[in-house]
């Protein structure tokens, strides 16, 4: 059985269909299609996305639609171009966050990981910001506690930012109102990593 993969920006007119566009030129083992957050229903591809893929000689038919709940619960992965729309589609749809990341995320494991230890670090540093908090704020002035608190979570605070030095980003930019050179640039981000997607979940079925 085919997977089936729902790529995810804005409006449905620039980076989500050019994906769509990208993976079902390069394969054809998989359901494809888009939507956007705030899509309006019926409108085409922009002029640069359709533009590039031209120039690419990859065909393109496109109609944007609104993500719904039934899109969500068809995909088998919902891969959007950035962390905000993650963010927002797990907010609106929570049932789907497992199957829910950044198009970047999801291709490079060692990111993937990165950004998992990372919100892990997050939530324990709030933790021990707050226990530490609930047993010395009878004891100590305010100057005193402040200075023994950023003393009790200095290695914690040092590992989130040795993390955040090795987090890159996992969003695809908006290419809206760009040149060609910016549709071309996201552009190739875009087909690098349906190229390793595509890899990817082809291990995933072997």
């Amino acid at each position: 059985m085919k997977k089936k993969i729902l790529f995810v920006c804005t409006g449905n007119t620039c980076r989500s269909p050019m994906a769509e566009a990208v993976l079902k030129h390069q394969s054809d083992d998989f359901e494809v299609q888009s939507a956007g957050l705030f899509a309006q229903k019926g409108a085409d591809a922009s002029e640069g996305t359709k533009n590039v893929l031209r120039k690419k000689g990859i065909p393109i038919q496109h109609q944007s639609q609104p993500v719904t709940p039934e899109l969500v619960e068809w995909a088998d992965y919902i891969l959007t171009m950035t962390s905000q729309h993650k963010q927002m589609l797990i907010t609106q749809y929570e049932e789907a966050a497992t199957k829910t990341f950044t198009l970047l995320e999801f291709t490079n494991e060692q990111q993937r990981e990165i950004w998992e230890r990372l919100k892990t670090a997050y939530a324990d540093l709030e933790e021990k910001k707050s226990q530490y908090l609930s047993k010395n704020k009878d004891r100590m002035t305010e100057e005193e506690l402040r200075k023994k608190m950023h003393e009790h979570i200095h290695k914690d605070l040092e590992n989130i930012r040795h993390l955040e030095a090795k987090l890159g980003t996992l969003d695809i930019e908006d290419p809206v109102g760009g040149n060609v050179d910016v549709y071309m640039k996201t552009f190739q981000q875009i087909e690098k990593n349906i190229e390793l997607l595509v890899k990817k979940l082809d291990n995933k079925d072997k």
